[in-house]
This record gives C-alpha cells, sequence and structure tokens, in this order.
C-alpha cells in the first residue's frame, strides 16, 4: 500500500516500476495466462472516510514458475544476507492454537522494509530511477492444508534458504 496513491494515482508509478524491475512481469507479459503482471490493488470499501472503493492503492505481483524461482533466488542470495537486523520470518510461539486459522493454511508470510528495495540487483543498477523506496509484503502460497499445513509450508520455503527465527 502506498498512502500518497490516495491523493494521486500518479504516486504509484514508482512502485509500479520497480516491482516490474524485481518481479520481472509485465501485463500479460510473454502472453501467458500464468501470470497477470504487476496489478493495481483497489480499495474495495470505505475505511475512515479516507479509502473510498475504486481508489487505487498500491501494487501486486503473483510469481509463479521460473520467474517465482528467479525471485526467490534473488531474495536468498542478495537481499536477505545483505539486510540487516534480520533474523529470519518470525515463526509463532510454540504454545500458539494448532487449529488457528494461519496454522491450517498453507501461507508463510512476512514483509520487507524500504531498505531491502534497494538490495535488489534490478534496483540497485539504477537507483536513482526510483524516486523512493518502498516496504513489500512476500506471501508464500502453498497447497498444504489442514493440520499441520503451517509446518509442510514452511518446512517447503526453509528448503529455499529463508530463515526462520523464533521470538
Amino acid at each position: 500500500m502506498v498512502k500518497e496513491a490516495i491523493s494521486s494515482r500518479n504516486n504509484l508509478l514508482g512502485v509500479i516500476m520497480a516491482s516490474r524491475a524485481i518481479s520481472g512481469q509485465t501485463e500479460h507479459g510473454g502472453g501467458r495466462h500464468s501470470a497477470t503482471g504487476v496489478q493495481i490493488v483497489k480499495g474495495v470499501k470505505s475505511i475512515g472516510g479516507w479509502v473510498r472503493p475504486g481508489i487505487p492503492l498500491g501494487v501486486k505481483v503473483d510469481l509463479k514458475g521460473p520467474k517465482m524461482y528467479d525471485f526467490l533466488g534473488t531474495l536468498v542470495e542478495f537481499v536477505l544476507p545483505r539486510l540487516r537486523d534480520f533474523p529470519g520470518i518470525v515463526m509463532p510461539p510454540a504454545s500458539a492454537s494448532s487449529n488457528s486459522p494461519s496454522a491450517v493454511s498453507g501461507v508463510v508470510s512476512f514483509g520487507l522494509p524500504p531498505e531491502a528495495m534497494g538490495l535488489f540487483p534490478q534496483i540497485e543498477v539504477n537507483l536513482d530511477a526510483y524516486p523512493k523506496s518502498y516496504g513489500m509484503h512476500i506471501h508464500f502460497v502453498t497447497n498444504a492444508e489442514g493440520l499441520g499445513a503451517q509446518n509442510r509450508a514452511r518446512a517447503l520455503v526453509s528448503a529455499f534458504q529463508i530463515p526462520f527465527a523464533r521470538k
């Protein structure tokens, strides 16, 4: 989400350019139907009077196949090792319920601070072209379901050398 986009959708241009550079995706890029490129996320309902339905708020990219593996490789090899104070993806405490909605879904999510965007080689090579850095949320969606799905999803993600940490 980009708060400045509420006042002017032109404020999304930097995020769109950065997302395209990092992911290698453009809308309907390559003619493949498995990826839809960089998508603009719009408000669904009115929140507190400042977000209204249809107002552009941010961007998202769905990655599948080779582009996903390229992104994972870049994230693990270049970005995470150079990110200060990143011990790993924080796991819930051992006392957390195993029946909670997040525990039975096969999704592993975490966020990266704005400094991380400048660590991607695609951005770092021409950092002056991006007037502002933005943070990002990354969601690894797997097909694991039911009890223990969260643990199976974490095992899959850790196989890609993404670190985990307990608080």
